[in-house]
């Protein structure tokens, strides 16, 4: 006796997974003021473009990670940073509710940013395939230094999941906060 299974990871499961990542985006917004919700120009991209973005990409399977929070400007250290990563091994089933993000950081001195990293499937493409598939997204990136971190650390808080996808949840914290 043989039995076959095929799951595959829709765009509305990947929609699910990014609507988690966006609510902690509007809670950040409401402790912070950022990101902006500005109708999503490419200049200046608003949480449902980042949302969009993200569900586009783990349906395809081509993040590894997504960081977003405060950096300063002087020496592109984070201040306060959530970074989510990717699994899709199914090893995890917790589904966790967004939320806790911490709040009373003082981001002076720093800016909103975003950061994505790309999946293994993502570097096998062309670079005419990335062009072609990066154009139609509502978020512009461009290549950039990854983000300091010697002012503190990560740590793993939630975890949100769908269909043996997860998005493992790390907020990175000050040494001393």
């Amino acid at each position: 006796m043989t039995r076959t299974a095929v799951e595959s990871f829709t765009l509305t499961q990947a929609k699910y997974l990014a609507s988690k990542v966006a609510a902690d985006m509007r809670r950040c917004q409401q402790l912070y003021g950022k990101p902006k919700s500005t109708g999503g120009t490419r200049q200046d991209p608003d949480i449902n473009d980042y949302g969009t973005e993200i569900a586009l990409m783990l349906r395809d399977k081509f993040i590894a990670t997504f960081e977003f929070g405060f950096v300063r400007d002087t020496d592109n250290e984070r201040l306060i940073t959530w970074k989510y990563s990717v699994d899709s091994a199914g090893d995890l089933t917790s589904d966790d509710r967004p939320g806790r993000i911490v709040s009373g950081v003082d981001i002076k001195g720093a800016s909103f940013r975003s950061y994505m990293t790309y999946s293994d499937a993502w570097s096998k493409l062309s670079e005419e395939q990335k062009t072609a598939y990066k154009e139609p997204l509502p978020v512009g990136r461009v290549g950039a230094p990854a983000y300091g971190s010697s002012l503190g650390s990560f740590q793993y808080d939630l975890a949100y999941s769908s269909t043996g996808v997860a998005m493992v949840r790390q907020t990175f914290k000050l040494y001393g906060r």
